[in-house]
C-alpha cells in the first residue's frame, strides 16, 4: 500500500514537469519552423539591410530553447488560474507583444513580418496552452 502511494505522489509531482516539457517541445518546433524554415530568408535580408548579420549561431538556438522553456512555464502557471482563451492571450501578450516592443525599440523588428507572426504566434500560444490544459486532465 505504501509503495503505491509513493508511486502516486511521484507521478503527481512529475506531471507538471512533463506538461511543461511537452509544451516546450511544441513551442520550440513552432519557433524553429516559423523563424528558420518559413521566414529565415526574410530575417537575413532584413538584417543585411541594417548592415548587421542575422544571429544564427548554435548559442542563439540554445537561447531560443531556454526562451521556449520559460514560455511554457509561464503558460503552465497561467493555466492554473485562467481559461484557455485567457491563458492564450495573457501568455501571448507577455511573450510576443513585449518582445516585439523591445526589438522594435532596438530597431531590428521587421514590421512587415508581423502580418504573419501575429496569427502564427497566437496559434503557438493557443496550442501550448491547450496541451497543458488538455493533458493536465488526463
Amino acid at each position: 500500500m505504501l509503495l503505491n502511494a509513493e508511486k502516486l505522489i511521484s507521478m503527481k509531482q512529475l506531471k507538471p514537469v512533463l506538461l511543461v516539457l511537452l509544451a516546450t517541445i511544441w513551442i520550440s518546433i513552432s519557433e524553429f519552423v516559423r523563424n528558420q524554415v518559413l521566414f529565415k530568408s526574410f530575417w537575413i535580408a532584413h538584417y543585411q539591410g541594417l548592415g548587421i548579420a542575422f544571429p544564427s549561431a548554435p548559442v542563439n538556438g540554445a537561447m531560443w530553447g531556454v526562451w521556449s522553456l520559460m514560455f511554457a512555464i509561464a503558460i503552465y502557471y497561467l493555466a492554473q488560474k485562467f481559461s484557455l482563451l485567457q491563458t492564450t492571450l495573457l501568455s501571448w501578450f507577455m511573450a510576443f507583444m513585449m518582445m516585439w516592443v523591445v526589438i522594435g525599440n532596438l530597431g531590428v523588428l521587421p514590421y512587415g513580418l508581423l502580418l504573419y507572426a501575429v496569427p502564427l504566434s497566437l496559434l503557438e500560444a493557443f496550442i501550448a496552452a491547450w496541451i497543458i490544459r488538455y493533458f493536465a486532465k488526463k
